[in-house]
């Protein structure tokens, strides 16, 4: 390992995450909406106490925790390390203080920092697959503290706004077509070289029949004649556990599509604005996503089928670093290849979350990061607007349950 530069890395990562933070107030940082959704301020613990709990006080005997009490406090899901503070009652802890989370935070990354400078090459080898957990972990928080964010401010009755800085963009409408692939053995999953989860491991070959890819992210506009279709009345659109969740709920639009005096404004991390047809439609169930494919007389792509253009394609796109912090139009009209691959929003699959042919699970208490979850969940690809450009890659695999809309979720169709 380079110490030098896991030092700046690892400074990188974790200064990015309280950026993110900073245009809030303590107020803004302990609301919780939703059982799924966090308060910034526990993100800002948790990945603390990730480097905290599996690097400090694995590498160091003599280390002493911050506070013993955050063990259960800042757990979120790893039953072999111990008991876990309810997840739908984070938004209940007024202590610690978004300023004693701060202190926190400082004093584990100066232990982190010294034990980067100081451990024997011997010892770093050993941590080093946890060690780079724990970046991609951090990263993946970054994206949890803006999708958990927008659910505070987008249901505050005055909808403010994250930052009043970001920039909208319009657009050209971009042709849809289909491109074709020709099927056969086809190899997926993650290569042997560099980081990746263990979900998406082992590479393995796959056999597709012939198919064809969206040439684009179906868009807002697209989805309003969806919309004024009554696809959200049409049963015979609709899976049935679909059906019966959008009637339970009472769906009739996109998470934040908000009807105003008879015009739809869309509720973004800049506040309240009308809706920009060109632009990918987001934050839409799998179970819309599926109604949607159905209504335009196409379906969703498999994840393999989906792997089979990323792969080849240049990782590019619309992420966390181009600071739009929202889908944006397609830049190029017509193009002839698959565009939008990556970034903008995470798209469905029809692909249900299970184990690649010998997999093998992280060893120890990381190996609950993601199997654990392989039920009753479908697989998304290629990141979002609110993703790390440096966390994605062609083989990642996000997954959700189907009803799930407050993440950056969009559409592509296949058929």
């Amino acid at each position: 390992m380079n110490r030098d530069a896991y030092l700046a890395r690892f400074r990188s990562i974790r200064e990015a995450t309280v950026r993110l933070a900073a245009p809030l107030c303590a107020e803004d940082q302990v609301v919780q909406t939703m059982p799924d959704a966090s308060p910034t301020k526990w993100h800002l613990a948790h990945t603390t106490w990730f480097f905290e709990t599996f690097v400090l006080k694995r590498a160091l005997p003599t280390y002493a925790p911050v506070d013993p009490r955050y063990e259960a406090l800042w757990n979120s899901y790893y039953n072999a390390i111990g008991a876990q503070f309810p997840r739908a009652r984070r938004g209940t802890l007024s202590r610690p203080t978004v300023s004693e989370v701060g202190s926190y935070r400082a004093r584990v990354d100066e232990a982190m920092e010294g034990l980067i400078r100081t451990a024997k090459d011997g010892v770093l080898d050993e941590l080093s697959l946890v060690l780079e957990v724990g970046l991609q972990h951090e990263q993946q928080h970054q994206e949890l503290v803006l999708t958990d964010l927008k659910t505070v401010l987008a249901e505050h009755p005055f909808a403010p706004a994250y930052r009043a800085d970001l920039t909208r963009v319009s657009g050209e409408p971009a042709a849809h077509r289909f491109v074709a692939h020709a099927g056969g053995v086809v190899a997926v999953g993650a290569r042997e070289a560099g980081f990746a989860w263990d979900n998406e491991r082992p590479r393995h070959d796959t056999l597709l029949a012939p198919f064809e890819l969206g040439s684009r992210l179906v868009t807002v506009g697209e989805y309003a004649e969806f919309v004024a279709d009554r696809g959200y009345d049409r049963p015979e659109l609709w899976l049935s556990d679909g059906w019966d969740e959008k009637r339970r709920a009472g769906w009739d639009l996109p998470h934040y599509w908000r009807p105003i005096d008879g015009v739809i404004f869309l509720a973004t991390l800049g506040g309240l604005r009308p809706l920009e047809p060109h632009e990918p439609v987001a934050h839409v169930s799998f179970y819309e996503a599926d109604a949607y494919a159905r209504w335009a007389g196409a379906r969703l792509p498999l994840e393999t089928e989906w792997e089979a253009f990323a792969e080849a394609a240049p990782l590019v796109g619309n992420f966390l670093e181009t600071d739009a912090l929202h889908p944006l139009p397609l830049a190029r009209a017509g193009a002839e290849r698959v565009e939008q691959l990556f970034g903008d929003v995470w798209e469905w699959t029809a692909s249900p979350y299970v184990a690649y042919p010998g997999y093998r699970p992280f060893g120890g208490a990381l190996g609950e990061y993601n199997g654990k979850f392989m039920c009753n969940q479908l697989v998304l690809r290629g990141g979002s607007a609110f993703t790390p450009r440096s966390h994605i890659r062609p083989s990642y695999r996000n997954f959700f349950p189907p009803s799930a809309r407050w993440q950056m979720t969009g559409i592509r169709l296949a058929r």
